[in-house]
């Protein structure tokens, strides 16, 4: 069996001294009532012929409706739960949270088995949490990005 390759952006920005990550709640109906395991960095599968962080800044864009601005900090790879391996990239950036997240749709036969198709956000919640929450909430694969983000951020000299 051959398992899916993604790419995805850790957002990342002081605040009050504290790190936050920015991460991202999947939207539509199988993930509407949970709340730990399975936020996610924003994320998606490589196209042909794209880069894998060439997808990841896309997926970033089509996901929440932000713009990545480089440098980017390489934070490897994680293979999750159901094979599906993950690279990620950090970078530092805002939001401004009194403005709603833009995300892409997709399509999904919902109900199961009744014909009838319905278009969900990819992502319908998405936000800045301090590291503890961001462990509550991510896949627990994904946690290894928070710890190499914080490995990277000591190697980095932070500007004033």
């Amino acid at each position: 069996m051959r398992h899916k390759t993604s790419a995805g952006l850790l957002m990342y920005r002081h605040r009050e001294r504290e790190l936050e990550v920015f991460i991202a709640h999947p939207g539509g109906p199988f993930f509407a009532h949970s709340a730990v395991d399975c936020w996610s960095i924003p994320k998606g599968e490589v196209e042909p012929g794209e880069s894998l962080l060439e997808t990841a800044m896309r997926e970033f864009k089509e996901e929440v409706g932000l713009d990545p601005k480089p440098p980017y900090l390489d934070l490897g790879s994680v293979r999750q739960r159901g094979g599906k391996v993950v690279y990620g990239w950090g970078f530092e950036g805002d939001w401004d949270e009194s403005q709603p997240i833009e995300s892409s749709l997709f399509e999904l036969e919902w109900p199961t088995g009744s014909g009838k198709m319905a278009k969900f956000p990819e992502v319908d919640q998405a936000g800045f949490f301090p590291l503890d929450h961001a462990r509550r909430r991510l896949k627990m694969a994904q946690h290894a990005f928070l710890d190499r983000l914080l490995d990277r951020l000591s190697q980095v000299p932070q500007s004033k």
